[in-house]
């Protein structure tokens, strides 16, 4: 049989992977195969790379993109669909596909070609999405080591490949330990407090574990560590000891025996600086912030300086507010209490409940997730004139929960496609959403179409229990058009150059502005209200709750912020002062920047580094402030449909539309700032941000 991560052919009109078929046997294999291939097309190609713009990055794509898809295709099944098997075939393949991407990237022939392509008279002529191309293989291949030459490139490569091993080992810890958790419940006591829905929900997970004879009213009840079920029994659960075990299980993950991520984070960490310094930076975060839209690390202490200013007095308020309550007592804090940090969510819902007399539980009966994807689509039709189509069958998926989407034109013709992988599976998929590149739109030369690009959009959300359809937490519905947003600019661009289009080629500080732009729409009245209906009367969300919601927005927003600019400090520190092996350890940097940031502090106990997957298998070291930074871009952007009037359809399809041609369409091909310029006609402000998290008073 034919190896199906070696196949490159359509699938009714889409180039996506053989999910039906992929085993984890396939893997060494292919991968074997691949770099066979890739090293035979490397002499080739370094003897005649060619002499124009568009030969030498067609050339540099056709070398490394049946590699790079296939062991896209298994980093993905990676985070979806994990098993032993699946990982030791991930692990023996890692270092063929590193050697190999090293290889190309360390190539001297194909630097030359590069240098001699910019040089050229051509260049100057050439577009602004192939300069910047151009440009931006250069910077990568200088990144990479191209420069280096004996000792100093023997020891790169071996530092690559070790940060490669160890980032895989911390995602796998996280993921292992947060499965390893579970606390089971007998007694009504035990779950005072949770509502009837999450009762299911845990009810349920006790079921898929074993129990079958568990139920919502009777128990026993399961609860994990993954997000859905914590965060609730955080916010619900009255049994303070369980939620003190709960919180610590959750802070620690990853922190201690056999999947102890502390060694791996010092690892890393030193190994990070001693590739900078070869490559003639200070620290990490220099070597970062040289490829980023702020540039430098004195530019985003700027922006995290100015935020915290304006959020630090509010925060102690909000702090203070959580004290009061605690000596007033509530069911599950009893009266003179001082605050534990395994009171904090429970105090702030009660809180929340009393300032805006409503629960996720009020709302989540109207956010049934079929009525979301609908209103979704529907917003998605209204503002950037594509709709979406569901398909069964189309194509192979990993997962039975999973469905595919078409994304056409006015016309009927296929413009994108995504996976939606909507729920928790503890077992074998990793917590979080993200969404990912599956396949890109290209398209070469005498081609009359491009290649259909396809995302992979996964949520962890609340799955279905029995006959009653996932009813989505208001973040979670959040979550969803955040990744959607995501998946717009991948999906929406006209950019035919794989290196510019969607979101390659998009400096990452920047790249989280389209899905947090999309976040705001979840608080727009035409938007909650026309995709809500009850799921089993069909009423619409009541308009006096969700008015509620939008009052809520600010709600401890001031607390929310100074966390984000904790964790976005933390990582900056690690990245640059911190010595890895001194007698200063990451916990002791956890601890200062908390006391600089945050105005409660974590628990001694709290581990929460060790389970960081962001800065330590994800794209984020020393970029996590990337967040705040795209979310000043995001409100902004989104002021310009504010401006025009969100009530005003007309304007908002006007305003739809440019920010289509301009945010989503122009992917990678020109500096984000230039974009933003084009959609807004200016250069981005905070105020928006700051008025949006209630840190300055309303427009008038």
């Amino acid at each position: 049989m034919t190896n199906p991560l070696l196949s490159q052919t359509l699938t009714n009109g889409f180039a996506v992977p053989h999910f039906d078929r992929i085993a984890p046997e396939h893997v060494g294999p292919a991968i074997a195969a691949l770099t066979a291939k890739l090293d035979d097309e490397l002499a080739r190609v370094e003897r005649a790379p060619g002499d124009t713009v568009r030969a030498v990055v067609d050339a540099l794509v056709d070398l490394t993109e049946p590699l790079a898809r296939a062991w896209g295709t298994v980093s993905h099944l990676m985070g979806v669909k994990n098993s032993d098997a699946l990982r030791a075939a991930h692990k023996d393949a890692q270092p063929l596909v590193v050697t190999a991407f090293m290889k190309v990237a360390q190539s001297a022939p194909l630097y030359a070609a590069l240098v001699r392509v910019q040089e050229s008279k051509e260049f100057a002529s050439a577009s602004t999405t192939e300069r910047r191309i151009i440009e931006k293989r250069l910077r990568d291949a200088k990144l990479a080591g191209v420069g280096l030459t004996g000792d100093a490139r023997a020891r790169f490569n071996q530092l690559e490949h070790e940060l490669s091993e160890l980032s895989t080992t911390f995602s796998n810890h996280v993921l292992d330990a947060t499965k390893a958790f579970a606390l089971d419940l007998t007694n009504d006591d035990d779950v005072a407090g949770l509502p009837s829905s999450v009762k299911a929900q845990l009810a349920q997970a006790a079921r898929l574990a074993g129990n079958d004879t568990a139920t919502a009213e009777k128990g026993p009840w399961r609860v994990t560590l993954d997000f859905p079920s914590y965060s609730a029994f955080m916010r619900h659960g009255q049994n303070r000891a369980h939620r003190r075990a709960l919180y610590l299980a959750y802070v620690t993950r990853a922190s201690s025996g056999e999947l102890d991520n502390g060694p791996l984070i010092d690892g890393i960490l030193a190994r990070r600086k001693e590739q900078a310094q070869l490559l003639g930076f200070d620290d990490y975060a220099a070597l970062s912030l040289s490829t980023k839209m702020a540039g430098s690390v004195a530019a985003v202490d700027a922006l995290l300086d100015e935020l915290a200013t304006k959020s630090t007095g509010r925060a102690r308020e909000e702090e203070a507010e959580l004290d009061a309550l605690a000596k007033e007592g509530v069911p599950g804090v009893p009266a003179g209490s001082t605050v534990e940090p395994w009171d904090t969510e429970l105090l702030a819902e009660r809180l929340r409940e009393r300032a805006f007399a409503f629960s996720d539980e009020d709302t989540r009966p109207y956010l049934p997730l079929p009525r979301v994807l609908d209103g979704l689509f529907a917003l998605i039709h209204e503002l950037f004139g594509v709709r979406v189509v569901e398909t069964k069958g189309l194509v192979p998926v990993w997962n039975d929960d999973v469905r595919f989407y078409r994304v056409v034109d006015a016309r009927g013709d296929d413009v994108a496609g995504f996976y939606l992988d909507p729920y928790a599976r503890p077992a074998d998929k990793r917590g979080g959403a993200w969404m990912d590149d599956c396949v890109a739109r290209r398209r070469r030369e005498g081609e009359a179409r491009a290649r259909v690009p396809v995302a992979y959009l996964v949520c962890n959300g609340t799955p279905p229990v029995g006959d009653t359809p996932s009813l989505m937490s208001f973040r979670e519905v959040e979550t969803l058009f955040h990744e959607f947003g995501h998946g717009l600019q991948h999906m929406l661009t006209t950019v035919d150059e794989v290196d510019a289009s969607g979101i390659n080629g998009v400096e990452w500080d920047a790249v989280e502005l389209p899905s947090q732009f999309m976040e705001n729409f979840c608080y727009d009245d035409a938007t909650l209200i026309g995709m809500s209906g009850h799921h089993e009367t069909g009423e619409k969300l009541p308009r006096a709750l969700f008015e509620k919601i939008v009052a809520a927005r600010t709600f401890r927003a001031a607390a929310m912020m100074l966390r984000q600019l904790n964790f976005a400090r933390l990582d900056l520190a690690l990245h640059t002062t911190y010595v890895p092996g001194s007698s200063t350890t990451v916990w002791d940097v956890a601890e200062r920047v908390a006391k600089q940031t945050l105005v409660r502090q974590p628990p001694k106990e709290n581990r929460f580094l060790a389970s960081f997957t962001h800065i330590f298998a994800g794209g984020y070291a020393a970029g996590y402030y990337s967040y705040k930074w795209a979310e000043v871009l995001a409100a902004d952007a989104f002021g310009a449909f504010e401006e025009a009037g969100l009530s005003n359809v007309v304007a908002r399809r006007e305003v739809g539309a440019r920010f289509r041609d301009t945010i989503l369409a122009k992917g990678g091909s020109a500096h984000p700032l230039e974009v933003f310029r084009a959609f807004r006609g200016r250069a981005p402000e905070t105020t928006a941000l700051l008025r949006q998290s209630g840190l300055l008073p309303k427009a008038a």
